[in-house]
C-alpha cells in the first residue's frame, strides 16, 4: 500500500491568532429578530444549500500528515485562499491558492480528484468514512454547520449580526457543556435566508483571539453549473489511482484493532459499516480520535513532535503537545503499536484515553 511504504509527518504547525482582515466588517449590519435556536435550526438544515464564493481561513493546528495531503501545511499554517463552487454534498469543486502553487478537489458521488496544476498531477481516491482534513473542510459553510450539527439550544444563543460578502448576517455563539472540551466557544454568522454559515471563529480555552477563523469574501447561491465541478485529467497528465486517500483512512481500513466504545468518557460515533480501526470519540465541537500506528510511522511522527515548541518532554504516557484548542499525545507503544491521540478536548483527557488503551488493550479482528 503506497501511503504505508511514503509516510512523513509534519508536526509544528503553530496557530496563528489574527483579526479578521481588514474590510470584512466595514459596513454597518441590520440585525433581524430571529431567535437562536432558529438560526441554529437553518444552520444545521443547510447541508444542500448551492453556492459559489471566495473565502479566506486563517489560523493553524498542530496535525500530522502524510505526503499525499503536502498543501495541508500551507492549509492548517497560515492564511489559506479557497474558491468554491458547490452543487450538492456529493458534487463540487475546491481550489486552494497556496505558497507553491494551485490545487483542484473534485468531487463526484464516492470519487474524489485531485489535481496538482504545477505537478501536471491528477489523483483519484476513494471517500473515507474517517480521513485527514481537506481545504473543503474549513470553508465557513462546512465547517460551521459540522461545528453546530450536534449542538442543543441551551449552548447557543445569539449574537449581533455583522456585514458578510454583502450579507447582513445574524450571528450565533455556542458553548459546548462538556467539561473535556478545549474549545471555551465557537461564533458564526449565516445567511438568514439559507442558514449557509459565512464566518465562523474557533476560540480555544481562555484565548482572547480565535484560533482559527474562516469567511467568506464573496458569495452567490446560483447553482453553479457541473462543467465546471466535474474533472478529467487532461491530456499528458500524469494520473495515479490510490486505494485510500491518506495515512487515517488506510489504518482505518486495514488494521486489525477495533476500537473500544467507549473511551476516556467518551462514546464512540459509529461508522456505518462499523469495521474502522479508528476510533472516533465525542460530540460536537469536543471531538476524541484514536489512531493506533505501527512503529514505522510512529517513530517518525515522535520525532517530529520533538521540535515541536509546545512540546511536552515530562509526560510519562508518552509525547504530547497542546496549541490552543487542539492537543496530541503520541502514546510510548512499549511493542509495535502506539496511539496517536488527537482532538479537541484537554490533555488530561488524552491521557486518561492512554491509559484506557493500555490498560485495555482493543480487541483484534
Amino acid at each position: 500500500m503506497t501511503a504505508r511504504h511514503r509516510w512523513a509527518m509534519v508536526a509544528a504547525l503553530v496557530a496563528v491568532l489574527v483579526a479578521i482582515p481588514i474590510g470584512l466588517s466595514a459596513l454597518p449590519a441590520a440585525d433581524t429578530e430571529i431567535s437562536a435556536d432558529e438560526l441554529l435550526q437553518k444552520i444545521q438544515d443547510s447541508g444542500d444549500v448551492s453556492y459559489s464564493g471566495y473565502a479566506q481561513s486563517i489560523g493553524g493546528v498542530l496535525l500530522p500528515i502524510n505526503e499525499q495531503l503536502p498543501e495541508l501545511v500551507e492549509l492548517f499554517a497560515d492564511r489559506t485562499t479557497t474558491r468554491v463552487w458547490w452543487r450538492s454534498p456529493e458534487e463540487w469543486r475546491v481550489d486552494t491558492i497556496g505558497l507553491t502553487g494551485e490545487t483542484g478537489v473534485h468531487r463526484r458521488g464516492a470519487t474524489t480528484w485531485t489535481w496538482e496544476y504545477e505537478a501536471n498531477r491528477a489523483t483519484r481516491s476513494p471517500v473515507p468514512d474517517l480521513r485527514t482534513p481537506r481545504p473543503d473542510d474549513l470553508l465557513p459553510s462546512e465547517l460551521g454547520r459540522r461545528l453546530l450539527s450536534e449542538a442543543e439550544v441551551d449552548e447557543v444563543t445569539r449574537l449581533p449580526a455583522e456585514r458578510i460578502a454583502g450579507i447582513d448576517a445574524p450571528g450565533l455563539r455556542l458553548s459546548p457543556r462538556e467539561a473535556q472540551s478545549n474549545v471555551d466557544k465557537v461564533e458564526i454568522w449565516a445567511d438568514p435566508e439559507t442558514g449557509l454559515p459565512l464566518r465562523v471563529a474557533v476560540y480555544g480555552e481562555g484565548a482572547a483571539l480565535p484560533a482559527v477563523t474562516t469567511s467568506f469574501l464573496d458569495i452567490d447561491f446560483e447553482r453553479p453549473s457541473a462543467d465546471i465541478t466535474n474533472f478529467s485529467p487532461p491530456l499528458g497528465a500524469r494520473v495515479q489511482v490510490e486505494e485510500v486517500d491518506d495515512i487515517v483512512a488506510a489504518v482505518d481500513r486495514f488494521a486489525d484493532s477495533v476500537p473500544p466504545d467507549r473511551l476516556a468518557g467518551l462514546d464512540r460515533r459509529q461508522q456505518a459499516d462499523g469495521l474502522g480501526s479508528v476510533g472516533d470519540y465525542g460530540r460536537g465541537v469536543t471531538v476524541l480520535v484514536a489512531v493506533p500506528l505501527w512503529r514505522e510511522f510512529a517513530e517518525p511522527l515522535r520525532r517530529q513532535l520533538l521540535e515541536a515548541p509546545a512540546v511536552d518532554l515530562t509526560n510519562p504516557l508518552g509525547t504530547a503537545v497542546t496549541v490552543g484548542p487542539f492537543s496530541v499525545l503520541l502514546t510510548d507503544g512499549g511493542g509495535e503499536v502506539s496511539y496517536l491521540l488527537t482532538g479537541t478536548v484537554d490533555l488530561e483527557t488524552l491521557e486518561r484515553a492512554a491509559r484506557d488503551l493500555r490498560d485495555r488493550p482493543p480487541v483484534r479482528r
